[in-house]
């Protein structure tokens, strides 16, 4: 599993870079250390790039990932805009796009990195 989290280029989102099966548990700690450089940075726009990894967990898993960890979690900005990039063809990132949704987070789906990065910088 490899990772890494930095500001983009020019300071108006947070990349998270994940490679590897994705859980429950690994996807929080990426977000709490994301969401504590975002703050720290005064940046509340993420762009998740997913496109060498595959969320592996169950469904109640990824339903408790949004309504649990993501809602009740300190540090964690539930105002943020999350752009999950993801290959083309992998839908294993879909029920997290739509639970977190319905738990009142901001979280889209793209497979083209410029149009995550649009969304993102749209006000």
């Amino acid at each position: 599993m490899f990772y890494s989290i930095e500001p983009s280029d020019d300071g108006k989102y947070i990349v998270l870079k994940v490679v590897g099966d994705y859980t429950r548990p690994i996807a929080m700690k990426h977000n709490e250390e994301a969401h504590a450089m975002g703050k720290e940075l005064g940046i509340n726009r993420y762009l998740v790039d997913m496109t060498e990894s595959e969320n592996v967990e169950t469904v109640t898993e990824n339903y408790n990932f949004a309504h649990k960890d993501m809602i009740n979690t300190p540090g964690i900005d539930q105002k943020a805009r999350v752009a999950i990039l993801a290959s083309p063809g992998d839908r294993s990132h879909d029920f997290v796009e739509t639970v977190a949704n319905n738990a009142g987070l901001n979280v889209k789906i793209f497979t083209e990195r410029k149009l995550a990065i649009h969304h993102l910088l749209q006000d």
